[in-house]
Protein backbone atom coordinates (compact mmCIF):
# COMPACT_ATOMS: atom_id res chain seq x y z
CA UNK A 1 0.00 0.00 0.00
CA UNK A 2 1.62 2.68 -1.19
CA UNK A 3 0.23 6.10 -2.08
CA UNK A 4 2.46 8.69 -4.38
CA UNK A 5 2.74 12.00 -5.27
CA UNK A 6 4.07 12.79 -8.59
CA UNK A 7 5.34 15.37 -11.09
CA UNK A 8 4.06 18.13 -13.04
CA UNK A 9 4.88 19.12 -16.54
CA UNK A 10 5.75 22.29 -18.72
CA UNK A 11 2.80 22.81 -21.37
CA UNK A 12 -0.82 21.63 -21.98
CA UNK A 13 -0.65 19.14 -24.78
CA UNK A 14 -4.38 18.05 -24.00
CA UNK A 15 -6.43 21.22 -24.22
CA UNK A 16 -9.02 18.91 -26.23
CA UNK A 17 -9.54 16.39 -23.11
CA UNK A 18 -7.91 13.48 -21.45
CA UNK A 19 -7.21 9.95 -23.71
CA UNK A 20 -10.01 8.06 -21.18
CA UNK A 21 -8.38 4.30 -21.86
CA UNK A 22 -5.18 4.87 -21.41
CA UNK A 23 -5.95 7.00 -18.31
CA UNK A 24 -7.77 4.13 -16.94
CA UNK A 25 -5.49 1.54 -17.77
CA UNK A 26 -2.83 3.63 -16.15
CA UNK A 27 -4.91 4.29 -12.85
CA UNK A 28 -5.63 0.38 -12.59
CA UNK A 29 -1.82 0.23 -11.50
CA UNK A 30 -2.28 1.94 -8.25
CA UNK A 31 -4.49 -0.97 -7.43
CA UNK A 32 -2.50 -3.85 -8.67
CA UNK A 33 0.63 -2.96 -6.55
CA UNK A 34 -1.77 -2.34 -3.57
CA UNK A 35 -2.66 -5.78 -3.88
CA UNK A 36 0.61 -7.10 -3.97
CA UNK A 37 1.73 -4.99 -1.01
CA UNK A 38 -1.20 -6.52 1.40
CA UNK A 39 -1.05 -9.74 0.28
CA UNK A 40 2.42 -9.65 1.98
CA UNK A 41 0.61 -9.53 5.26
CA UNK A 42 -1.34 -12.74 4.81
CA UNK A 43 1.74 -14.24 3.37
CA UNK A 44 3.39 -13.71 6.95
CA UNK A 45 1.15 -15.04 8.94
CA UNK A 46 0.76 -17.92 6.40
CA UNK A 47 4.43 -18.87 6.02
CA UNK A 48 4.96 -18.61 9.80
CA UNK A 49 2.47 -21.44 10.14
CA UNK A 50 3.45 -23.49 6.76
CA UNK A 51 7.34 -23.34 7.58
CA UNK A 52 7.34 -23.37 11.40
CA UNK A 53 9.23 -19.89 11.29
CA UNK A 54 9.97 -17.85 13.93
CA UNK A 55 8.85 -13.87 13.74
CA UNK A 56 12.32 -12.74 12.43
CA UNK A 57 11.78 -15.49 9.87
CA UNK A 58 8.44 -14.36 8.65
CA UNK A 59 8.96 -10.95 8.45
CA UNK A 60 11.75 -12.05 5.74
CA UNK A 61 8.76 -11.95 3.16
CA UNK A 62 8.79 -8.44 3.34
CA UNK A 63 12.70 -7.88 3.73
CA UNK A 64 12.83 -9.57 0.22
CA UNK A 65 9.87 -7.75 -1.30
CA UNK A 66 11.32 -4.34 -0.66
CA UNK A 67 14.96 -5.36 -1.25
CA UNK A 68 13.46 -5.32 -4.60
CA UNK A 69 12.01 -2.12 -4.64
CA UNK A 70 15.95 -0.62 -3.26
CA UNK A 71 17.88 -2.53 -5.96
CA UNK A 72 15.72 -1.57 -8.77
CA UNK A 73 14.17 1.78 -8.46
CA UNK A 74 17.14 3.73 -9.96
CA UNK A 75 17.20 1.45 -12.90
CA UNK A 76 13.94 1.45 -13.28
CA UNK A 77 14.10 5.58 -13.54
CA UNK A 78 16.99 5.50 -15.90
CA UNK A 79 14.86 2.84 -18.45
CA UNK A 80 11.82 5.20 -18.30
CA UNK A 81 13.96 8.10 -18.95
CA UNK A 82 15.20 6.50 -22.12
CA UNK A 83 12.35 4.23 -23.02
CA UNK A 84 9.56 6.50 -21.90
CA UNK A 85 6.86 5.39 -19.67
CA UNK A 86 4.69 2.80 -21.48
CA UNK A 87 7.68 0.58 -22.25
CA UNK A 88 8.32 0.77 -18.12
CA UNK A 89 5.10 0.11 -17.51
CA UNK A 90 4.75 -3.04 -19.71
CA UNK A 91 7.87 -4.13 -18.38
CA UNK A 92 7.02 -3.98 -14.91
CA UNK A 93 3.78 -5.71 -15.00
CA UNK A 94 5.72 -8.17 -16.96
CA UNK A 95 8.09 -8.91 -14.08
CA UNK A 96 4.98 -9.04 -11.40
CA UNK A 97 3.39 -11.24 -13.37
CA UNK A 98 6.36 -13.54 -13.89
CA UNK A 99 7.28 -13.52 -10.19
CA UNK A 100 3.60 -14.32 -9.36
CA UNK A 101 3.25 -17.54 -11.41
CA UNK A 102 6.95 -18.26 -9.53
CA UNK A 103 4.92 -18.87 -6.67
CA UNK A 104 3.14 -22.49 -8.04
CA UNK A 105 6.77 -23.91 -7.97
CA UNK A 106 7.83 -22.53 -5.15
CA UNK A 107 4.54 -24.07 -3.61
CA UNK A 108 5.16 -27.30 -5.23
CA UNK A 109 8.66 -27.89 -3.77
CA UNK A 110 7.40 -25.71 -0.38
CA UNK A 111 10.86 -24.37 -0.20
CA UNK A 112 10.39 -21.05 1.52
CA UNK A 113 13.61 -19.42 -0.34
CA UNK A 114 11.90 -20.18 -3.09
CA UNK A 115 8.82 -18.16 -2.50
CA UNK A 116 11.23 -15.26 -1.33
CA UNK A 117 12.77 -15.07 -4.34
CA UNK A 118 9.31 -15.18 -6.27
CA UNK A 119 8.41 -11.87 -4.10
CA UNK A 120 12.07 -10.35 -5.08
CA UNK A 121 10.70 -10.78 -8.65
CA UNK A 122 7.14 -9.25 -7.94
CA UNK A 123 8.65 -6.40 -6.02
CA UNK A 124 11.01 -5.13 -8.97
CA UNK A 125 8.10 -4.55 -11.52
CA UNK A 126 6.35 -2.80 -8.56
CA UNK A 127 9.19 -0.89 -9.07
CA UNK A 128 9.07 0.25 -12.51
CA UNK A 129 5.09 0.68 -11.72
CA UNK A 130 5.70 3.35 -8.88
CA UNK A 131 8.60 4.78 -10.73
CA UNK A 132 6.87 5.39 -13.64
CA UNK A 133 2.82 5.39 -13.21
CA UNK A 134 2.88 8.52 -10.85
CA UNK A 135 4.36 11.06 -13.24
CA UNK A 136 2.44 9.11 -16.35
CA UNK A 137 -0.98 9.89 -14.66
CA UNK A 138 -0.16 13.53 -15.03
CA UNK A 139 1.05 13.96 -18.35
CA UNK A 140 -2.30 12.13 -19.33
CA UNK A 141 -4.76 14.70 -19.44
CA UNK A 142 -4.63 18.69 -19.08
CA UNK A 143 -1.97 20.21 -16.81
CA UNK A 144 -4.42 22.14 -14.94
CA UNK A 145 -6.29 18.94 -13.52
CA UNK A 146 -3.47 16.77 -13.14
CA UNK A 147 -3.70 16.88 -9.21
CA UNK A 148 -7.04 15.93 -9.61
CA UNK A 149 -6.40 12.82 -11.83
CA UNK A 150 -3.39 11.83 -9.17
CA UNK A 151 -5.66 11.86 -6.34
CA UNK A 152 -8.45 9.89 -8.93
CA UNK A 153 -5.25 7.18 -8.93
CA UNK A 154 -4.14 7.33 -5.64
CA UNK A 155 -7.60 6.06 -4.27
CA UNK A 156 -7.65 3.18 -6.35
CA UNK A 157 -4.38 2.00 -4.16
CA UNK A 158 -6.13 1.28 -1.33
CA UNK A 159 -8.87 -0.53 -2.75
CA UNK A 160 -6.38 -2.75 -4.08
CA UNK A 161 -4.80 -3.17 -0.54
CA UNK A 162 -8.43 -4.10 0.86
CA UNK A 163 -8.94 -6.53 -2.01
CA UNK A 164 -5.58 -8.20 -1.22
CA UNK A 165 -6.13 -9.05 2.49
CA UNK A 166 -9.74 -10.20 1.62
CA UNK A 167 -8.35 -12.84 -1.02
CA UNK A 168 -5.53 -13.71 1.49
CA UNK A 169 -8.42 -14.24 4.12
CA UNK A 170 -11.07 -15.84 2.24
CA UNK A 171 -8.37 -17.89 -0.38
CA UNK A 172 -5.40 -18.52 1.29
CA UNK A 173 -5.80 -18.37 4.94
CA UNK A 174 -7.16 -22.39 5.19
CA UNK A 175 -8.88 -22.12 8.78
CA UNK A 176 -6.65 -24.88 9.67
CA UNK A 177 -4.45 -24.25 13.03
CA UNK A 178 -2.18 -26.09 15.15
CA UNK A 179 -0.59 -25.22 18.10
CA UNK A 180 3.40 -26.25 18.58
CA UNK A 181 2.30 -28.97 20.81
CA UNK A 182 -0.11 -30.62 18.56
CA UNK A 183 2.45 -30.05 15.92
CA UNK A 184 4.90 -32.03 18.14
CA UNK A 185 2.53 -34.89 18.46
CA UNK A 186 1.62 -35.84 15.09
CA UNK A 187 3.80 -38.29 12.88
CA UNK A 188 6.81 -36.92 10.78
CA UNK A 189 4.51 -37.64 7.55
CA UNK A 190 0.91 -36.04 8.50
CA UNK A 191 3.12 -32.77 10.13
CA UNK A 192 5.06 -32.69 6.11
CA UNK A 193 1.24 -33.17 4.47
CA UNK A 194 -0.26 -29.97 6.65
CA UNK A 195 3.00 -27.69 6.29
CA UNK A 196 2.82 -28.51 2.11
CA UNK A 197 -0.80 -28.62 2.25
CA UNK A 198 -0.54 -24.88 3.88
CA UNK A 199 2.20 -24.06 1.63
CA UNK A 200 0.52 -24.93 -1.42
CA UNK A 201 -2.85 -22.66 -0.72
CA UNK A 202 -1.33 -20.28 -2.59
CA UNK A 203 -0.68 -21.58 -5.00
CA UNK A 204 -4.62 -20.57 -7.16
CA UNK A 205 -4.22 -16.98 -6.04
CA UNK A 206 -0.91 -16.31 -7.35
CA UNK A 207 -1.89 -18.26 -10.46
CA UNK A 208 -4.65 -16.42 -11.34
CA UNK A 209 -3.16 -12.87 -10.02
CA UNK A 210 -0.04 -13.69 -12.66
CA UNK A 211 -1.97 -14.64 -15.47
CA UNK A 212 -4.20 -11.24 -14.94
CA UNK A 213 -1.08 -9.20 -14.45
CA UNK A 214 0.65 -10.36 -17.74
CA UNK A 215 -2.59 -10.11 -19.78
CA UNK A 216 -3.20 -6.05 -18.24
CA UNK A 217 0.60 -5.96 -19.42
CA UNK A 218 -0.26 -7.20 -23.17
CA UNK A 219 -3.67 -5.31 -23.18
CA UNK A 220 -1.43 -1.82 -22.49
CA UNK A 221 1.21 -2.65 -24.87
CA UNK A 222 -1.43 -3.02 -27.88
CA UNK A 223 -3.30 0.40 -26.69
CA UNK A 224 -2.13 3.31 -28.48
CA UNK A 225 -0.80 5.75 -25.78
CA UNK A 226 -0.38 9.72 -26.48
CA UNK A 227 3.48 10.22 -27.53
CA UNK A 228 3.37 13.19 -24.66
CA UNK A 229 2.99 10.78 -22.27
CA UNK A 230 7.01 9.32 -23.15
CA UNK A 231 9.84 10.51 -21.62
CA UNK A 232 11.56 13.78 -23.37
CA UNK A 233 14.15 13.58 -25.28
CA UNK A 234 17.64 15.67 -25.04
CA UNK A 235 16.96 15.20 -20.78
CA UNK A 236 20.20 16.28 -18.63
CA UNK A 237 23.01 13.27 -18.13
CA UNK A 238 21.54 11.48 -15.42
CA UNK A 239 24.93 10.93 -13.77
CA UNK A 240 24.68 15.53 -13.37
CA UNK A 241 21.01 15.27 -12.22
CA UNK A 242 21.51 12.37 -9.79
CA UNK A 243 24.63 14.48 -8.03
CA UNK A 244 22.51 17.30 -7.39
CA UNK A 245 19.92 15.26 -5.65
CA UNK A 246 22.47 13.57 -3.60
CA UNK A 247 23.99 16.74 -2.45
CA UNK A 248 20.36 18.53 -1.89
CA UNK A 249 19.41 18.19 2.19
CA UNK A 250 15.73 18.25 1.82
CA UNK A 251 15.67 15.94 -0.88
CA UNK A 252 17.88 13.50 1.57
CA UNK A 253 16.07 14.47 5.03
CA UNK A 254 12.39 13.39 2.98
CA UNK A 255 14.06 10.00 1.64
CA UNK A 256 15.00 9.24 5.56
CA UNK A 257 11.63 9.87 6.83
CA UNK A 258 9.99 7.88 3.98
CA UNK A 259 12.99 5.15 4.97
CA UNK A 260 10.90 5.18 8.53
CA UNK A 261 8.08 5.75 7.68
CA UNK A 262 7.56 2.41 5.10
CA UNK A 263 9.16 0.40 7.63
CA UNK A 264 6.89 1.20 10.19
CA UNK A 265 3.56 1.16 8.03
CA UNK A 266 5.09 -2.51 6.75
CA UNK A 267 5.90 -3.48 10.14
CA UNK A 268 2.55 -2.19 11.69
CA UNK A 269 0.97 -3.70 9.14
CA UNK A 270 2.73 -7.23 9.08
CA UNK A 271 2.60 -8.01 12.63
CA UNK A 272 -1.25 -7.13 13.36
CA UNK A 273 -2.28 -10.42 12.44
CA UNK A 274 0.56 -11.82 14.56
CA UNK A 275 -0.27 -9.36 17.63
CA UNK A 276 -3.92 -9.79 17.69
CA UNK A 277 -3.40 -14.20 17.86
CA UNK A 278 -0.70 -13.66 20.56
CA UNK A 279 -2.30 -10.64 22.71
CA UNK A 280 -5.97 -12.11 22.43
CA UNK A 281 -5.24 -16.12 22.83
CA UNK A 282 -7.47 -18.10 20.29
CA UNK A 283 -8.33 -15.70 17.68
CA UNK A 284 -8.24 -17.74 14.82
CA UNK A 285 -6.25 -16.08 11.58
CA UNK A 286 -9.28 -15.52 9.78
CA UNK A 287 -10.48 -12.96 12.76
CA UNK A 288 -7.51 -11.76 13.06
CA UNK A 289 -6.84 -10.95 9.51
CA UNK A 290 -10.21 -8.53 9.59
CA UNK A 291 -8.05 -6.35 12.06
CA UNK A 292 -5.89 -5.67 9.00
CA UNK A 293 -9.07 -5.48 6.72
CA UNK A 294 -10.33 -2.39 9.14
CA UNK A 295 -7.11 -0.84 9.36
CA UNK A 296 -6.83 -0.47 5.60
CA UNK A 297 -10.13 0.76 5.24
CA UNK A 298 -9.60 3.51 8.49
CA UNK A 299 -6.40 4.09 5.94
CA UNK A 300 -7.78 5.42 2.65
CA UNK A 301 -10.72 7.00 5.20
CA UNK A 302 -6.96 8.85 6.85
CA UNK A 303 -6.18 9.80 3.15
CA UNK A 304 -9.60 11.77 2.50
CA UNK A 305 -9.69 13.49 5.96
CA UNK A 306 -5.74 14.21 5.93
CA UNK A 307 -6.13 15.77 2.31
CA UNK A 308 -9.45 17.97 3.36
CA UNK A 309 -7.34 18.74 6.07
CA UNK A 310 -4.29 20.18 4.47
CA UNK A 311 -6.94 22.04 2.68
CA UNK A 312 -6.83 24.46 5.67
CA UNK A 313 -3.59 23.37 7.74
CA UNK A 314 0.01 22.93 6.54
CA UNK A 315 0.96 19.67 5.11
CA UNK A 316 4.16 19.39 7.58
CA UNK A 317 1.99 20.63 10.46
CA UNK A 318 -0.75 17.73 9.72
CA UNK A 319 2.45 15.74 9.62
CA UNK A 320 3.93 16.42 12.70
CA UNK A 321 0.39 15.96 14.27
CA UNK A 322 -0.35 12.51 12.79
CA UNK A 323 3.37 11.13 13.65
CA UNK A 324 2.95 12.51 17.39
CA UNK A 325 -0.24 10.44 17.47
CA UNK A 326 0.99 7.39 15.84
CA UNK A 327 4.03 7.54 18.74
CA UNK A 328 1.12 7.42 21.65
CA UNK A 329 -0.88 4.76 19.70
CA UNK A 330 2.30 2.27 19.59
CA UNK A 331 3.16 2.94 23.25
CA UNK A 332 -0.59 1.88 23.75
CA UNK A 333 0.02 -1.27 21.51
CA UNK A 334 3.30 -1.90 23.19
CA UNK A 335 2.46 -1.52 27.04
CA UNK A 336 -1.36 -2.54 26.59
CA UNK A 337 -1.24 -5.46 24.72
CA UNK A 338 -4.86 -7.01 24.29
CA UNK A 339 -8.02 -5.47 22.92
CA UNK A 340 -7.05 -2.13 23.74
CA UNK A 341 -3.71 -2.36 21.73
CA UNK A 342 -5.08 -3.92 18.73
CA UNK A 343 -7.30 -1.03 18.56
CA UNK A 344 -4.30 1.38 18.94
CA UNK A 345 -2.75 -0.65 16.04
CA UNK A 346 -6.25 -0.09 13.80
CA UNK A 347 -6.64 3.56 14.58
CA UNK A 348 -3.28 4.00 13.80
CA UNK A 349 -3.90 3.03 10.11
CA UNK A 350 -5.69 6.27 9.46
CA UNK A 351 -2.60 8.88 10.96
CA UNK A 352 -0.49 7.05 8.51
CA UNK A 353 -2.80 7.39 5.69
CA UNK A 354 -1.36 11.02 4.43
CA UNK A 355 2.44 10.19 5.46
CA UNK A 356 3.91 8.47 2.18
CA UNK A 357 2.44 11.35 -0.18
CA UNK A 358 2.95 14.15 2.05
CA UNK A 359 6.95 13.09 2.63
CA UNK A 360 6.89 12.35 -1.05
CA UNK A 361 6.00 15.65 -2.35
CA UNK A 362 8.36 17.95 -0.07
CA UNK A 363 11.12 16.11 -0.51
CA UNK A 364 9.99 16.67 -4.94
CA UNK A 365 8.37 19.98 -4.48
CA UNK A 366 10.22 22.91 -6.56
CA UNK A 367 11.83 20.67 -9.04
CA UNK A 368 12.06 20.42 -12.24
CA UNK A 369 10.79 17.40 -14.43
CA UNK A 370 13.97 15.49 -14.56
CA UNK A 371 14.42 15.81 -11.11
CA UNK A 372 11.51 14.99 -10.00
CA UNK A 373 11.47 11.75 -12.06
CA UNK A 374 15.31 10.57 -10.57
CA UNK A 375 13.98 12.06 -6.54
CA UNK A 376 10.53 10.14 -7.30
CA UNK A 377 13.35 7.27 -7.72
CA UNK A 378 15.23 7.71 -4.99
CA UNK A 379 12.09 8.00 -2.65
CA UNK A 380 11.02 4.79 -3.70
CA UNK A 381 14.37 3.21 -3.12
CA UNK A 382 13.65 4.50 0.57
CA UNK A 383 10.92 1.86 0.58
CA UNK A 384 13.96 -0.61 1.71
CA UNK A 385 13.13 0.32 5.40
CA UNK A 386 10.04 -1.97 4.94
CA UNK A 387 12.40 -4.77 4.54
CA UNK A 388 14.80 -3.51 7.64
CA UNK A 389 12.39 -2.50 9.52
CA UNK A 390 9.97 -5.25 9.19
CA UNK A 391 12.93 -7.69 10.37
CA UNK A 392 14.28 -5.49 13.20
CA UNK A 393 10.49 -5.76 14.76
CA UNK A 394 10.75 -9.42 13.93
CA UNK A 395 14.38 -9.58 15.95
CA UNK A 396 12.63 -7.57 18.93
CA UNK A 397 9.49 -9.60 18.67
CA UNK A 398 11.31 -12.97 19.30
CA UNK A 399 13.43 -11.40 22.24
CA UNK A 400 11.09 -9.48 24.33
CA UNK A 401 7.36 -10.62 22.50
CA UNK A 402 5.18 -9.00 19.64
CA UNK A 403 4.11 -6.68 22.07
CA UNK A 404 7.02 -4.64 23.32
CA UNK A 405 8.37 -4.43 19.71
CA UNK A 406 5.92 -1.85 18.69
CA UNK A 407 8.17 0.48 20.40
CA UNK A 408 10.11 -0.05 16.78
CA UNK A 409 7.70 1.98 15.07
CA UNK A 410 6.99 4.46 17.65
CA UNK A 411 10.79 5.49 17.07
CA UNK A 412 9.96 5.52 13.38
CA UNK A 413 6.92 7.91 14.13
CA UNK A 414 9.55 9.88 16.74
CA UNK A 415 12.10 10.21 13.05
CA UNK A 416 8.88 11.15 10.49
CA UNK A 417 8.15 13.83 13.54
CA UNK A 418 11.25 15.38 13.85
CA UNK A 419 11.69 15.55 9.88
CA UNK A 420 8.09 16.87 9.85
CA UNK A 421 8.62 20.02 12.92
CA UNK A 422 11.91 20.69 11.04
CA UNK A 423 10.10 21.62 7.43
CA UNK A 424 6.82 23.21 8.82
CA UNK A 425 8.52 26.31 8.50
CA UNK A 426 9.40 25.58 4.59
CA UNK A 427 6.20 24.18 3.04
CA UNK A 428 3.87 26.71 1.92
CA UNK A 429 0.94 27.14 3.11
CA UNK A 430 -2.02 25.15 1.29
CA UNK A 431 0.20 22.44 0.29
CA UNK A 432 -1.15 18.80 0.01
CA UNK A 433 -0.12 15.26 -0.68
Amino acid sequence: MHPHAASTTAGDPYRGGTPLLPLALIVSLFFLWGLANNLNDVLVAQFKKAFTLSDFQAALVQSAFYLGYFVVALPAGAYMRRYGYKSAVVLGLCLYGVGALLFWPAAAHAVYAMFLAALFVIACGLAFLETSANPYVTLLGPAKSAAARLNLAQGFNPLGSIAGVLIGQHFIFTGVEHTPAELAAMDAAARVAFMRSEAAAVQIPYLVIGLGVLAWGLLILLTRFPARGHAEEGAPAMRGVLSRLLRDGRLLGAVAAQFFYVGAQVAVFSHMIRYAEATMPGTPDKVAASFVTIGLVCFMAGRFAGAALMKHVRAARVLALFALINVLLMVVAAFVPGRWGIYALVASSFFMSVMYPTIFALGVEGRDDDERKLGAALLVMAIIGGAVLTAAMGVASDRVGIAHAMLVPAVSFVAIFLFAQQRRQRVPAGANA
